[in-house]
């Protein structure tokens, strides 16, 4: 293809990790095993949450929201990835390639918000128990999910449109598992500023922005538990927070990282940038309902009830 020749390609071909195709295969399995766990996790989270009425209260229907959102960015890689590893399906059309950067991106900054929403039900209940009931009501809870969900659509729908208009007459090579904006922006040939600077403000807009209100309401949060009186009293009130900081530092620690080798990695070797992408991308629906699992004793009740059969 001739460098100074513009067209949208009908398809592009993701080459999976490269430099690794002699083992996709072999690779296929942990990741395979990845999106079985999550799906039976957060499909088991919702139905356990669903059919307990103790279980309804404002932390658990937020992780609710995080289980849906996990398990629709699952579904929108996984299915690809695994294609590319078993099949050799590499080819993905345009449009459809369009669709899963405009899913993931969005769906991951819904993550992000309702881990934030969950930190603020752990702020309210911390430092203004006596409230928690009145101020948390299911329309308070239901306005703040639909409030995190318009935020996701109307600060990543440009993207799809923005990578539209682009002309692409360099490659229809994307060497990644799936398609993401800033993967699809180098193959442009074209001025792409302001596209990378809608990308950063959207990306601070979401993760960065509620990272930092997480920090804050911790801030809060420990210096409303060391002025309680008693040592027992200060573990069991951090003992409610364990699970959502767990939840936290797999959702964000990885993300940070992706977030730092797009913008000044130049020197980090493309696969493994592209494993810490799948990672961001995989493990936190996996392990987010393992870790509420294993430390809320309810919950673990309950699964275990399904599993050894017990009267639900």
């Amino acid at each position: 293809m001739s460098n100074n020749t513009n067209f949208h390609p009908s398809t592009f071909l993701l080459l999976g990790i490269p430099g690794m195709e002699a083992i996709h295969t072999w690779l296929s399995v942990p990741f395979c095993l990845v999106y079985l766990s999550a799906l039976m996790g957060n499909f088991a989270i919702l139905l356990i949450i669903r059919a307990d009425s103790n279980l309804h209260e404002p932390i658990f229907f937020f992780l609710c929201m995080l289980s849906m959102a996990d398990l629709i960015i699952s579904t929108t890689a996984v299915p690809k990835i695994l294609s590319i590893f078993w099949f050799h399906g590499r080819e993905i059309y345009f449009e459809a390639c369009l669709v899963q950067v405009f899913l993931i991106h969005s769906l991951c900054s819904m993550a992000s918000g309702f881990i934030l929403a969950m930190a603020f039900d752990r702020y309210v209940a911390i430092c203004d128990p006596l409230r928690h009931s009145t101020i948390l009501t299911r329309r308070v809870i239901k306005n703040l999910g639909l409030a995190i969900v318009f935020r996701g659509v109307l600060l990543f729908s440009p993207q799809p449109f923005m990578l539209r208009w682009l002309p692409y007459c360099r490659t229809n090579i994307i060497p990644h598992t799936y398609c993401e904006f800033m993967a699809l922006i180098k193959l442009a040939c074209a001025e792409t500023r302001i596209c990378r600077i809608y990308s950063l403000t959207a990306a601070f807009l979401t993760g960065g922005l509620d990272f930092l209100l997480i920090l804050c309401s911790y801030v809060i949060i420990l210096y409303t538990v060391f002025h309680l009186p008693s040592k027992a009293a200060r573990f069991k009130t951090l003992g409610t927070c364990g699970s959502h900081v767990c939840v936290i530092l797999t959702a964000y620690t990885p993300a940070f990282f992706t977030f730092l080798t797009h913008r000044f990695g130049q020197h980090v070797a493309p696969h493994i940038h592209i494993f810490v992408a799948n990672i961001h991308l995989l493990v936190p629906p996996m392990v987010n309902p393992m870790i509420y699992g294993i430390r809320t004793k309810r919950i673990r009740d309950r699964f275990l009830q399904v599993f050894t059969f017990h009267k639900f």
